[in-house]
């Protein structure tokens, strides 16, 4: 069973940034790619990036594109987001999962409790 923790949220000014980590644990990590979600408040979750297995392919919606970048390190079995440059419309609560295909963003594992970040103007 995988489980799925993510950390690094909280509440920043506009302009600053966030480095959000997920500790994936129970399963393969390696040969999996893996997404970052977000779910606003009243809105539906979205899929906001994604890194393919050997970090060699990457994955971003375009409001997030220049200003997120998104990593893996396979020996820690965790994958990282960093955001720079935030906006309010940033705010979320974040979440991971393991994709099937990188640009469809299909999520294969339950949920985690994501991690929450405000962004104030």
């Amino acid at each position: 069973q995988v489980q799925l923790v993510e950390s690094g949220g909280g509440l920043v000014q506009a302009g600053g940034s966030l480095r959000l980590s997920c500790a994936v644990s129970g399963r393969t990590f390696s040969g999996s790619a893996m997404g970052w979600f977000r779910q606003a408040p009243g809105k539906e979750r979205e899929f906001v990036a994604a890194i393919d297995w050997s970090s060699s392919s990457t994955y971003y919606r375009d409001s997030v594109k220049g200003r997120f970048a998104v990593s893996r390190d396979n020996a820690k079995n965790t994958v990282y987001l960093q955001m720079n440059s935030l906006k309010p419309e940033d705010t979320a609560v974040y979440y991971c999962n393991r994709v099937y295909g990188l640009q469809r963003g299909i999520a294969l594992d339950p949920w985690g409790q994501g991690t929450m970040v405000t962004v104030s103007s």
